[in-house]
């Protein structure tokens, strides 16, 4: 059992739900990553998502592309990524990571250096947005054979074709975009949620994550009700970003660690 799967049967045992934050690694400092790692494993994130920054992130807004920018331009590259995981597992070996971005760092690395780095590395699971099920089923092969889920997107407009297609290939947990358009843009449609979630669920036997539009405790007290887990990115990535800037990051981290506190709280309200 992956500590992805061990991470949810818990949580449905407990009558929790999952809190999956997201940060940029490498942003807004590359020495701050793994700091900011532990304060979210410390203040109730129960999977973290990493960001591999990417030059053209075509599902993400504003927000989050600006974090790319900003790592990029600082040299952070899949490698140091993979040596961030490294180093926050010297000390948290319990809190699934999870890396989120595009296909063109993986393969240019190569998919076996790739898969064998990041198990060493201690990743979780992998998320590659441009990488469409029906033609990935060699990656997450190669993902499962080290231990890896391979994890995939789902969106208001997947069709059952779509969700059987990644039900075949998936594991961990499934993504579920909750609004058309890029992260961080538009409104959060609850009942829209609530309504689609239980089709989804009569394919896939996997947890449900739900993202994109939850920026608050409200928002995520609200889809804590109806799935799984919350994801949330880009209330976070500019909350860091409008952060004041100290020389060791301090500010990040205290900041970080009230915020996601205060969700934490709120989806343990629905217990």
């Amino acid at each position: 059992m992956s500590r992805i799967q061990a991470t949810f049967r818990t949580l449905h045992a407990q009558g929790k739900k999952g809190l999956i934050p997201f940060i940029t690694a490498g942003d807004p400092e590359p020495g701050w990553t793994v700091k900011l790692m532990h304060a979210l494993a410390d203040n109730g994130a129960d999977v973290i998502e990493l960001g591999v920054p990417f030059s053209d992130p075509m599902a993400d807004g504003p927000v989050i592309q600006r974090a790319s920018e900003r790592a990029l331009a600082k040299g952070v590259s899949l490698a140091h990524v993979l040596e961030y995981v490294t180093e926050f597992r010297c000390t948290n070996d319990r809190t699934p990571v999870v890396l989120m971005g595009y296909a063109n760092p993986i393969e240019r690395m190569g998919l076996d250096a790739f898969t064998q780095r990041a198990a060493a590395a201690g990743v979780d699971g992998v998320l590659v947005v441009d990488y469409p099920p029906e033609e990935s089923e060699a990656f997450a092969d190669a993902m499962r054979a080290h231990g890896l889920d391979p994890i995939f997107l789902l969106a208001p407009t997947s069709t059952d074709d779509r969700i059987a297609a990644v039900a075949r290939v998936a594991s961990g947990y499934l993504y579920y975009v909750s609004l058309k358009g890029v992260t961080g843009a538009g409104s959060l449609d609850v009942g829209a949620v609530a309504a689609r979630i239980p089709a989804i669920k009569a394919v896939a036997a996997l947890p449900v994550g739900v993202g994109f539009g939850i920026r608050d405790a409200a928002s995520a007290r609200a889809i804590g009700a109806v799935a799984d887990a919350v994801v949330i990115g880009s209330a976070i990535v500019q909350r860091l970003e409008n952060t004041p800037r100290d020389t060791d990051g301090q500010n990040a981290v205290k900041s970080l660690a009230e915020f996601i506190a205060g969700i934490r709280s709120a989806l343990d309200e629905n217990v």
